[in-house]
Order: structure tokens, then sequence, then C-alpha cells
């Protein structure tokens, strides 16, 4: 069956979870005329409560899904155009379905932060992906895409062909999910096999020719250019941006990228720095891992409330060819009101779009850079040049 005769434009996997229910609410409320989807899980009965309670949900399908079942997620790839999971952590669920999707020629989008998780699947799955056109984005939520293209947005307003600078600075009031915190523990815990998997995709990258890109990691300083205190994220961003930069020759001949968060006040970044350190150092003994998972269970998150209350920006301070540029990428809820949209938006934009021609492992600005951007603004979510000198 070709790719535009399967049964469904769009199957989103794990609906019924926090973030899946709000990417089907607003797939639901936003879907184009005649689109084609279906929402996929292990329980069908409360897949059906939730088309139940869908604008238009007669006309949504219901797909039995479970990660542990490769047969099942096999078939489930061969009759979608695009499959969305929000089946995490990945790294204990995500892999099978990868596999499925690459083999079918299937487009597949995720919400990961893991960089392991996005390490093997590259060693493991790109090769084939290529061969059969499939294109595999990871982190389409507030991990990576604000990031991702944010630097891909500021790069555009700055010369060709020159050496480029970017320093990315995170401001936001949010709160956790317990999928998220889920997954970032199982990071902290995993510092070995992390490098390992990092590593060995250095060993089946291909090299860069005339080319240099890094992204290191900084140290925290006060940021004049934002007003604040500059503290380095430990997380998948900067490796995102880097690939995209890698990719696309418009980043320039040698491209740096940065990422902090931005805090007003010392004592806080300290004591952010801190937190940062006692969880990392907690997620290693396994009884206070339980512990801090147990505080927070995957499938809760934040209410409508909070939600409504929360909001993100992230500012960019690009350099090079003698100029420098200001540009901002805004929004709401970043965790779960954003992610959901950004997330719904990037399953659009593979299945209906006109695209540059991609396969394989990619990055949302390689893949969908303009288009997503586009239907990003579109949606609320603000990208703008603040200044220039």
């Amino acid at each position: 069956m070709s790719r535009l005769d399967r049964p469904y434009d769009v199957v989103l996997c794990g609906a019924t979870g926090f973030v899946g229910t709000l990417t089907a609410e607003y797939l639901a409320a936003h879907a184009p005329e005649g689109l084609r989807w279906a929402v996929a899980g292990r329980d069908e009965t409360k897949l059906r409560r939730l088309r139940e309670r869908l604008p238009g949900g007669a006309d949504i399908g219901v797909l039995r899904a479970d990660a542990s079942e490769p047969a099942g997620l096999r078939e489930l790839a061969g009759q979608a155009r695009v499959v969305a999971t929000t089946v995490g952590p990945y790294l204990r669920h995500g892999e099978e379905l990868v596999a499925a999707c690459a083999d079918a020629g299937t487009d597949y989008l995720d919400l990961t932060g893991e960089p392991e998780f996005v390490d093997l699947m590259y060693v493991r799955h790109d090769a084939r992906a290529r061969e059969t056109g499939a294109r595999l984005v990871h982190a389409c939520g507030f991990d990576s895409v604000p990031h991702d293209l944010g630097v891909y947005f500021t790069v555009r307003q700055l010369p060709r062909d020159v050496p480029l600078r970017v320093d990315g600075y995170v401001t936001a009031d949010a709160s956790l999910s317990g999928g998220t915190l889920a997954s970032a523990l199982d990071q902290f815990a995993r510092g070995r096999q992390m490098l390992a998997a990092a590593r060995d995709r250095a060993r089946h990258e291909p090299r860069l020719h005339g080319r240099r890109v890094s992204a290191p990691a900084g140290v925290p300083r006060f940021a004049r250019e934002v007003g604040a205190w500059a503290v380095p994220l430990p997380t998948i961003d900067p490796q995102i941006v880097s690939r995209s930069a890698r990719a696309l020759e418009r980043y320039g001949p040698d491209f740096r990228y940065r990422h902090f968060a931005a805090v007003r006040h010392l004592p806080v970044a300290l004591g952010g720095v801190a937190a940062v350190g006692a969880t990392v150092a907690a997620a290693q003994l396994p009884p206070a891992r339980r512990w801090l998972s147990d505080r927070l269970r995957p499938g809760e998150g934040p209410d409508a409330e909070k939600r409504a209350r929360s909001w993100f920006t992230v500012r960019f301070v690009g350099e090079g060819g003698g100029r420098r540029v200001y540009t901002e990428v805004a929004g709401g809820d970043p965790g779960y009101g954003e992610t959901a949209k950004m997330f719904a938006e990037a399953a659009l934009c593979l299945a209906f779009d006109d695209l540059p021609p991609t396969a394989g492992q990619v990055t949302t600005a390689q893949a969908m850079g303009d288009a997503l951007t586009e239907r990003l603004r579109a949606a609320g979510i603000t990208f703008r040049v603040a200044a220039r000198r």
C-alpha cells in the first residue's frame, strides 16, 4: 500500500495520557477539512471515551496499540502516513514504534527529551528510514521546537557564508508532568549509557567537510545582553540545534550555539544549579529515584488553571558578519498547552505541507523549518526580531 492510499493521515499514539489528550483535543479543534486521523493506545475503552468527548469524534478512528507488541505496531505504522507518539519514557517504550515506522516508510514524531534514545535510534534506524523515505523527527514539543526553530529563525536574519554565534536564553513559568519527571530521572540515572550512545553515534555519523559546528556548555555568568544571570541548561536542545546546523549550510562555515536559563537574581540562579545537582545525585540511587518519581506519576500534570497562567520566552542573541540580532520566541504554557500545539502542528505539517526532500532521522528545522514556523505563528506562538545592530 502506498503512503497516499493509507487509511489515516495522522495516528496519535498515547492519546489518553496527559499530553496525548491535550494533543487530541487540539487536533480535533483545528483539524483541516478532510483530515483522516485516529487515536491509538492500549485501552480501547478509554480511547472510545476520549473520542466521544472530541468535536467530530464520530470521524476519528480508534486503534489498539501496545508498545510491547511489535506486530501490532507494524500493523499500525502501515495504516498511517504520519505517526505521532506521546508514549514515554521513550527509552523504555519507544524503539519498536520507531523501527516499525522506519520499515514502513511512515513519518514518525515524538516528544522525547532523552539524548540516549535519540542517539540509539539514529544508529539503529536512520539507515533503514533513508531507504524507505521515512522521516524520524524527535523532540517535537517544548524540547526542542522553540529552540531549534528559534535558532533557525535567528540565523536567517544574519549574513550568509560567515561564522555565526547564537546564544539562547530560556525563561519560563510552568510545572512538570509525571511523564516529564520520569523521563528526566531516567536520563539523569544513565550518564554512562548516555555517553556511550553519543560516542557510538559519532562513529556512525558522516563527518562535516569544510564546516564546523559546536555547542559548548558555557559557564554561569551575568549576560548583559539580556540583563539576567545565564545558567547552562542540561537539556537535549543544544544537540538538536547542532544537528540542524550540521544539516543546513545556511548556518555558515563555523557555527556555535550555547543554551542557558535566564534568571534575574543570583540567589535563584545558584539555587537552581544546586537543585539540578541534587536531583542528578538522587537519581543515581534507586530508592531516591522511586521516591522522586512517586511525587508525580506519569499521566498526571498541572490543572487547566495553572496551565492558563504558565508562559515561556526564549531570547536569542545572534552575531556574524559584523551584525548582531536579537530575536524572541514566546508562548503560553510550554510543557503542555504549547507542546500539544507544536506536536499537532508538526504532524499536520509532515502530512500536508510542501517540504524539502528529507529522510532518516531529521530535526524540525531540517525537515519543516519555514512551514512549521509559519504554522506556529498562525497558531499564536511568537517569532519576532526584537532589535538589530
